[in-house]
């Protein structure tokens, strides 16, 4: 019976034990992911013409919208930061202006819309190493409320005090 009790006390100092590590370790858990988060900012600020040059490539080759040619696009300077929830990627959401020319035999040229600018917000996607971009947009959303539409799969992440800065 005492060996019975000595196991579990001694469990129980255990588990008391790596309780308190968790909580002891848990600032120390957030301010490196702080770091990593404020690090992916920066280097997505450093990256940004490529990755916008990237993204236009990708989002032309869609195919997407039909019948309409990529022909321009604007990017706006501020940058929104979210989380994957299943994933916990970081994804940067950047407001969009998209200009799209008809396509020749596409059943669109006669559409008088198509040459007006469409609103929408690019995704960008950190891999944990390096951003990237597949092309993805969301079309008459900005970029908070591209998260707020996508609750359930984005959450907001805080942006450091130099993140939202004009690039230059």
């Amino acid at each position: 019976m005492n060996t019975v009790l000595g196991l579990a006390v001694t469990f129980c100092i255990a588990a008391a034990a790596g309780v308190a590590t968790a909580l002891a370790l848990r600032p120390i858990r957030l301010a490196r992911q702080t770091e990593k988060i404020a690090r992916a900012q920066r280097d997505f600020h450093r990256q940004r013409e490529p990755l916008e040059a990237k993204f236009i490539e990708r989002a032309a080759a869609t195919g997407k919208p039909r019948g309409l040619r990529w022909a321009d696009v604007d990017f706006d300077d501020d940058v929104v930061y979210a989380r994957d929830r299943r994933t916990g990627r970081l994804k940067a959401l950047v407001a969009v202006e998209v200009q799209f020319e008809a396509v020749e035999g596409g059943g669109m040229e006669h559409v008088e819309n198509v040459a007006l600018s469409k609103a929408a917000t690019a995704e960008f996607l950190h891999d944990g190493t390096r951003w990237i971009t597949e092309g993805r947009i969301y079309f008459n959303l900005a970029p908070t409320a591209a998260v707020k539409y996508l609750a359930e799969n984005m959450e907001l992440v805080a942006e450091p005090p130099t993140a939202g800065l004009a690039r230059g």
